[in-house]
């Protein structure tokens, strides 16, 4: 059975690249099929898997030549190890609601039939921290069973995560979806692992892989690969491999229970003052 996931988080928090990095873990190192849609109207969720080609968005294509003539073929492009992908982009700048994009694109997606019986996982890489409108579609509707939220150390990345939760909770009755654990994309702050530790617990999930800070991720993205594509023998792509295996392990889906902001305010000071 494909397992539908969406991964959320505070906006530049890199979940396109945690996403990417992942894809390209599970297809190589567990041969695993895979397809990416990117809900990001700046349709970057696949450049890495796509060798940095950027995408015709579905919304594009939909301005271009009309839904009737909008066919899989031209949106969903094979990238590295076979992952499949596409962009939902989303209207022109100034106009209109970039969560409609989010919408028509996944409708028009399984209008189609493209998220085929054989994928492993489909992953959906949502827009910021934003879970209303079209971007909570993924979550809302059912699309996705299963939520990673992917977060740091800092203070705004904790509280993006913590109201994520929220969102989640209110759609988690009504489509059965279910937050399987925060993965921590490292920056190297003071206390990181033991902050994101806390707060996991707090919330009833897990950390589901700590991601080490590496330059590589930057060298690999420098030459339009994920770390794995770029170079598979290093250090960061065995902690992508081993994400990907924590991913496929995890039997722990809960509804979380997000923090008061007493409550996580208490938590950041504590962390803030760390010495």
């Amino acid at each position: 059975m494909t397992r539908k996931i969406a991964i959320y988080g505070k906006g530049g928090i890199g979940k396109s690249t945690t996403t990417q990095n992942t894809a390209a873990a599970l297809a190589h190192f567990h041969d695993k099929n895979v397809f990416i849609h990117g809900c990001d109207p700046k349709a970057d969720s696949t450049r890495l898997i796509l060798g940095g080609q950027m995408q015709e968005t579905v919304m594009d294509s939909l301005r271009l030549y009309g839904a009737e003539k909008v066919t899989t073929d031209k949106v969903v492009k094979t990238g590295f190890k076979g992952i499949r992908c596409v962009e939902s982009g989303g209207p022109e700048p100034g106009v209109g609601c970039a969560g409609r994009g989010v919408i028509t694109a996944i409708d028009l997606m399984e209008e189609n039939e493209a998220y085929t019986d054989d994928l492993d996982f489909i992953f959906f890489d949502v827009l910021g921290d934003v879970v209303c409108g079209g971007f909570a579609m993924p979550i809302r509707d059912g699309k996705a069973q299963e939520v990673y939220i992917v977060a740091s150390g800092e203070m705004m990345a904790i509280y993006a995560a913590n109201n994520i939760c929220k969102g989640l909770v209110k759609y988690a009755k009504q489509s059965g979806v279910r937050l399987g654990g925060i993965i921590c994309n490292s920056r190297n702050v003071d206390g990181e692992r033991e902050f994101l530790e806390e707060f996991t617990a707090a919330i009833g999930t897990q950390m589901i892989h700590f991601v080490p800070r590496d330059n590589i991720v930057q060298k690999a993205e420098f030459n339009k690969k994920t770390v794995t594509e770029f170079d598979p023998s290093v250090n960061q792509a065995n902690e992508y491999k081993q994400l990907a295996q924590n991913i496929l392990d995890n039997q722990m889906f809960v509804i979380p229970k997000p923090m008061t902001m007493d409550e996580l305010e208490k938590m950041v000071v504590k962390y803030g003052l760390w010495d």
